[in-house]
């Protein structure tokens, strides 16, 4: 039987970025229409079972109110906490459920907190958060029809899902990961979480670098181009030097001073000292070092691609193959 999960973080595109910047904001309307659309895109192509995590806003409740007719709704359910817990726990949930693909809607901070809980299980990561350089800005019907592919068999994972990078870090016994960046930055406390000041960061691991991205990581963009599929991270130290104009966050392109920067092999480390500082995972500040180590700690990073497996959405529709006949429960509505 083919199954779906489907992950919707009610905070994703919430944060202090639409105070601060141009930011957009993503309701939890536009979300549950999200989720609809999604699961409308999986039934069309086959998909016989839904399996959704339930959020304290219930989006994913009320977008199962009205679930395409002939899917089944089943429901992982998790203690939820309202944090990042509730994507990792979430996505742990669907993977024990069985599902074949899971689709996670939020951005670059959310499909982290999926990847820590999703195992093997291919992610399909569908834009709605402030950086978005993980997840695909991709309308969720189709999102919903390239997971469904996957599902039934229709599309192979090998044929359009790739393991992504990480920045693996490590500290007095606190491992951690980003799938886009890290960096040190000056602040002592965690704060509103979002960085949108570039002065608040001191030096940068990243695992991809594109020039079209927002936030961190488009200042190694800007410098050296690394994407996705390039078998290489960058390291790059930010203070009096050159300056880089970059998209910092919606609305900021700003000029970034770099003191240095130099490409990095998968698997090299770096060492930096850390003070009472905090370290920032894919755009938010997550950890306070004075809380997690002794002053004067090193924290070590490396690039590697031991990251989630990641749907390409339009490589999963290029594949789509053509069929003699719908499903039949459209079939049925056809007469």
């Amino acid at each position: 039987m083919s199954s779906i999960g489907l992950i919707v973080n009610p905070r994703a595109g919430r944060d202090i970025r639409r105070l601060v910047g141009l930011a957009s904001v993503h309701n939890n309307h536009e979300k549950v229409d999200t989720v609809r659309r999604v699961l409308s895109g999986a039934a069309a192509v086959g998909v016989e079972t839904a399996v959704l995590v339930p959020d304290l806003t219930g989006i994913a409740e009320t977008a199962a109110a009205k679930a395409p007719h002939g899917m089944t709704i089943q429901w992982a359910m998790i203690e939820r906490r309202g944090t990042s817990h509730d994507s990792s726990a979430g996505a742990f949930a669907l993977c024990n459920a069985g599902v074949g693909v899971v689709v996670s809607l939020g951005g670059d901070g959310t499909q982290r907190a999926v990847a820590a809980g999703c195992g093997q299980t291919p992610i399909v990561a569908v834009s709605t958060g402030t950086n978005n350089v993980v997840p695909t800005l991709v309308d969720g019907t189709m999102a919903g029809v390239a997971a469904g592919l996957l599902a039934t068999g229709a599309v192979s994972a090998a044929q359009v899902a790739h393991r992504a990078k990480r920045v693996e870090l490590r500290l007095d016994g606190t491992a951690e990961f980003a799938l886009v960046d890290a960096a040190v930055c000056r602040d002592p406390f965690v704060g509103s979480r979002a960085i949108w000041r570039t002065d608040q960061a001191r030096t940068l691991v990243l695992a991809r670098a594109d020039p079209w991205a927002m936030g961190l990581s488009s200042i190694g963009g800007r410098l050296c181009p690394t994407s996705a599929s390039c078998d290489a991270g960058l390291f790059v130290e930010l203070g009096e030097g050159t300056p880089v104009l970059a998209a910092v966050a919606p609305g900021r392109v700003l000029p970034v001073e770099v003191r240095s920067w130099r490409r990095l092999a998968l698997g090299e480390e770096v060492s930096l000292p850390v003070g009472a500082e905090t370290i920032s995972l894919d755009g938010e500040r997550e950890i306070a070092v004075a809380e997690h180590a002794p002053r004067g700690a090193t924290l070590r990073a490396r690039v590697t691609r031991e990251g989630p497996l990641l749907v390409d959405v339009h490589a999963a529709l290029d594949a789509w193959p053509t069929v003699a006949r719908p499903p039949a429960h459209l079939e049925d509505r056809l007469g």
